[in-house]
């Protein structure tokens, strides 16, 4: 039996994402969002939603750039540490020890230390009640090399990202491969899912 929560910002997993700005006066800046996700494949897009109270909210929507760091479930302390204050009152990367590194392909900064990233050019922005979503076209993924697999794609496991429970406010990290997509779908049995009659 199901049981009603109500209208609330819910859906499991979250992703943990560090968003990298600069602010008016240059300063390098993060903060954790996990309002955020792909939004389209072709330009390969992402969004990101934030409170517009976030010294990052007018940050973005002057430089029409951000990045997105993800970070690993050793992190978690500085990803959280990094929502708690604000980018207006405390350089962050100094605070958490990291390392503010200039995008290549836009005018943002990201977390050397993370293991993926992504660098995003500012393309929509939509007024969402509380939050922005700011949708960014994907200028470019990068990933340190020892977290690739023998493809040549992110491996998971390696990756190890940083993931978030909304409601229950819990960090979490992955587990193991469940299927492989576009693949596991084929082995279903329609007719067994439809009840065999047809209906």
């Amino acid at each position: 039996m199901f049981q009603s929560l109500g209208a609330r910002a819910f859906a499991v997993p979250a992703p943990v994402f560090l968003v990298g700005s600069y602010d008016r006066d240059g300063r390098a800046n993060i903060m954790p969002a996990a309002w955020s996700g792909l939004c389209a494949s072709h330009p390969p897009c992402l969004a990101v939603s934030l409170a517009r109270t976030r010294w990052t909210h007018a940050a973005i929507a002057e430089r029409h750039a951000f990045t997105v760091s993800i970070p690993d479930r050793d992190m978690a302390a500085q990803a959280d540490f990094a929502g708690l204050i604000s980018g207006r009152d405390e350089d962050k990367f100094a605070a958490l020890g990291l390392t503010p590194k200039t995008a290549e392909h836009v005018d943002a900064p990201y977390v050397a230390e993370c293991r993926a990233v992504i660098e995003l050019r500012l393309l929509h922005t939509l007024a969402l009640g509380s939050h922005t979503q700011y949708i960014g076209e994907i200028m470019d993924v990068k990933v340190q090399s020892r977290y690739l697999d023998a493809d040549g794609f992110p491996d998971m496991r390696r990756l190890d990202p940083l993931l978030y429970v909304p409601l229950a406010r819990e960090y979490w990290s992955v587990g193991q491969i469940v299927a492989k997509a576009f693949s596991v779908g084929r082995s279903v049995d329609r007719r067994a899912v439809i009840g065999g009659d047809g209906s």
